[in-house]
């Protein structure tokens, strides 16, 4: 489902942005080794969850929007700031989701 969804690049993250079968909006990570370390992994996954946690879902669940978000970290997604990552997501979800409405 999410293969053939809208998807908005960033110079870290791939964003993908469906409408939701489920009763509320829901995030996945995916999060490839790209060589690095599993620390460094970790801490990358640990990062886009809250910016997830914090600020996707509960603008999603604000406007009423069902979505189903996929984030997919590209290799410069290590080198990121935490605001960064979250400046990115937030821009690429607002986007698609303006976009779809």
């Amino acid at each position: 489902m999410l293969a053939k969804a809208p998807r908005q690049k960033t110079a870290s993250l791939d964003v993908y942005v469906a409408t939701s079968s489920a009763a509320r909006s829901r995030f996945g990570l995916v999060v490839p080794k790209h060589g690095h370390r599993i620390v460094d992994r970790n801490l990358l996954k640990r990062r886009l969850r809250e910016i997830g946690r914090r600020e996707i879902l509960p603008s999603l669940d604000a406007s009423d929007a069902r979505r189903d978000v996929l984030v997919r970290a590209r290799r410069e997604a290590y080198d990121a700031t935490f605001e960064l990552l979250a400046r990115e997501m937030k821009q690429a979800v607002e986007g698609l989701c303006s976009r779809a409405s």
